[in-house]
């Protein structure tokens, strides 16, 4: 039988692909990729764009699209089977990558080519290109080259054992409880409690640490006692603190290696820190500008902190009886300060948010804004639950892209999006492969037959998600590499995902993605009114808690010594920024896979940095709108123009000041955050 992971043809046979599949596909797709570099670099083979993308581009290409669909599997149907025959592969896949992107006589056929023979897209992913030989070693000779070669195969293998930690840490809870412990829960999330424990053949309610479940009991169960066992459990999680046997997850002595491996490296590519070589391709220019944005904009934002601990405080007190709240009663204070303040709750509103009315509203306000159309199209599929779209323009195909939104065992947490394949001319056929994307969340199911419900922040996820989708589909540009997000900077790739984040409070746009689940009328104004007074509750403490997730993660790159222990640094930076501190048993760090197992090392900052672009170009809509709201096409057309279809094809500021006229300000993003 065929191997499903070695058909190129057409989208990923998703619905074929077996863990058994995975070595020999990747064992056939090695080799021709180390046949294709042999090839390029063999004495007398041209110094060319063309011939060396028809040679080995295609080749790591087939080999980037069989592994992505590997990976992207054991991210959202772990087995046991699939995570084994993952790992058998990483290894080699990796070294593979680090010996490509090492490789002296590659690198010399690149610095080769006559800067003339490329068109304005080559160009930038030529310079892109030989910047990152020099990053990955390129350089480096003898023992070094060696060494650094070792360290990304065991970084690999480290990342990995974090996020299957972080994984089975968080599947492995499960706390049985009876209907008078949940008072004060939502009715949908006792409901989908008391499906799980019956699904589990047990009595009572089945309660997780997935998302759609913990929150809810954070925010509504009125028994202390509960929220104190969820959030131990929550914020112990893969650590030395994790309660008996779920200690075997402990991620403590992968992240100290982690950091040791990170620092020898930057100090093999002749850098002082790892923060040093993470912002050479980003737009920031070094990391004490990172550490200076980062604190101006936390002493900006210290005060209306101070000012939203001390209401809950006076709240809690005044109206709670309660005198001296613990960490794991602030969610619920707030959510009940939240409901006094502004007389309405996120399950009222949620009523309104069925999943199907909130996509509908969703392409409405995207092929308005961008002049597109989005159709239900057909794919294999991984689960049932997926669904597959098409995006046109006049008739044309631009991109398509695969949405799983609901949460469930094997999967991991968060939401993401991820590249299938990426739009490119193809050097080998001539022909233009469109973009394909994937849309990943975890929200709750529908329960008793009814469409899921999706919070207000869940709603503000999937914009966010969608601008990623919307920036690697609706590129326009032909060359791979700086095609859709490919060569964008990194702290500048949640520009378009937070701009779509700012539809989610329109009183047009909310008129037309909700639809309560059961009269189907839309949200009220009162209620819209009520959501608008309550949009920066607490943006203070919200701003505060990212950037000592940011300032940690930079000064864990830069200052920290990797053979001491992580968590005094921890300490200090919350004694810094924190407005409410943790119990000494948290662990936060431990499940901190963005920048432990994602690509956000001595990069979390991006998202504070990419708010000051996002909430800037938002304003440009904002003036440009109609007195009844309705957005100006020419500003939707000159802001896809300028950002989603120049992709990475110049750098990230050239594109914001085309769209803008000027360089970014912080004015927007203060005002957006009621902190001006």
């Amino acid at each position: 039988m065929s191997n499903p992971l070695l058909d190129f043809s057409g989208l990923p046979l998703f619905d074929r692909i077996r863990p058994e599949h995975v070595a020999p596909a990747m064992d056939a797709l090695l080799e021709r990729a180390n046949q294709a570099l042999q090839t390029v670099t063999a004495p007398g083979f041209p110094a060319r764009w063309d011939a060396m993308a028809r040679e080995l581009d295609v080749a790591t290409e087939h080999l980037g699209r069989a592994w992505g669909a590997v990976s992207h599997l054991n991210s959202v149907m772990d087995t046991p089977e699939l995570r084994a025959a993952y790992n058998e592969a990483l290894p080699r896949i990796t070294e593979f990558w680090t010996r490509l992107g090492a490789d002296e006589r590659l690198y010399a056929q690149y610095k080769a080519i006559a800067p003339a023979s490329l068109n304005a897209e080559q160009a930038q992913a030529h310079k892109n290109a030989i910047r990152n030989f020099v990053l990955s070693g390129a350089e480096l000779t003898g023992a070094a080259k060696e060494r650094y070669a070792q360290i990304q195969e065991r970084l690999a293998e480290l990342q990995q054992k974090f996020s299957e930690n972080t994984l089975d840490a968080t599947d492995a809870f499960a706390y049985y409880t009876s209907e008078a412990e949940l008072d004060g829960v939502p009715e949908d999330v006792r409901q989908a409690a008391r499906a799980a424990a019956q699904a589990d053949g047990k009595d009572g309610y089945k309660l997780t640490l997935k998302m759609p479940c913990y929150l809810p009991v954070m925010q509504f169960a009125h028994s202390s006692r509960l929220r104190e066992r969820l959030y131990r459990a929550y914020t112990t999680r893969a650590s030395d603190q994790a309660e008996g046997e779920a200690q075997r997850f402990d991620n403590t002595a992968f992240i100290r290696e982690i950091l040791a491996l990170r620092q020898e490296e930057a100090h093999l590519l002749g850098y002082l820190n790892f923060g040093e070589v993470s912002v050479v391709p980003k737009m920031a220019e070094s990391p004490a500008q990172v550490i200076a944005f980062l604190r101006d904009l936390a002493r900006r934002a210290r005060p209306h902190a101070e000012k939203d601990v001390a209401d809950l405080r006076a709240f809690a007190a005044d109206h709670l009886g309660m005198r001296d709240p613990q960490a794991w009663d602030w969610p619920y204070i707030s959510e009940r300060l939240k409901e006094a303040r502004y007389a309405f709750s996120e399950q009222e509103v949620k009523q309104y948010f069925t999943a199907p009315r909130v996509l509908a509203g969703l392409f409405e306000i995207v092929q308005t804004l961008f002049e597109v159309r989005i159709v239900r199209d057909q794919a294999p599929v991984w689960h049932p639950a997926v669904e597959f779209y098409r995006i046109e323009r006049d008739g044309e195909l631009v991109g398509q892209f695969y949405l799983d939104q609901p949460a469930r065992p094997g999967k991991r947490g968060g939401a993401w999006m991820d590249d299938v394949r990426t739009r490119w001319l193809r050097p080998d056929t001539g022909q233009l492969q469109t973009p394909v994307a994937h849309l990943v969340c975890n929200f709750a199911d529908g329960v008793d037959g009814k469409p899921a419900l999706l919070t207000h922040d869940d709603v503000i996820t999937l914009f966010h998600e969608f601008g990623h989708g919307l920036h690697h589909m609706l590129t326009q540009v032909n060359e791979r590499d700086v095609s859709g997000i490919a060569g964008v900077e990194w702290d500048a790739v949640e520009l378009p995902s937070q701009f779509m984040e700012n539809f989610c409070w329109e009183w047009g746009a909310l008129q037309r993605m909700t639809a309560h689940v059961d009269t189907g009328a839309a949200l009220p104004r009162a209620l819209y009114d009520k959501m608008i007074a309550a949009k920066n509750f607490q943006s203070g403490m919200q701003t505060l808690r990212q950037i000592e997730f940011a300032l940690f993660d930079m000064l864990l790159h830069t200052e920290h010594d990797p053979a001491q222990d992580f968590l005094p640094l921890l300490d200090l930076v919350r004694a810094e920024v924190a407005v409410l501190q943790p119990p000494a048993f948290s662990r936060t760090a431990h499940t901190f896979s963005h920048i432990f197992a994602g690509g956000y090392a001595a990069g979390y900052y991006s998202y504070k940095w990419a708010e000051v672009l996002s909430a800037d170009a938002y304003a440009a809509f904002e003036e440009t709108a109609a007195p009844d709201g309705s957005h100006h096409l020419p500003t939707g057309r000159r802001y896809r123009q300028a950002i989603l279809e120049a992709g990475g094809s110049r750098p990230a500021m050239e594109s914001f000041k085309a769209f803008r006229g000027r360089e970014p300000s912080l004015d927007a993003l203060l005002r957006h955050q009621g902190m001006a």
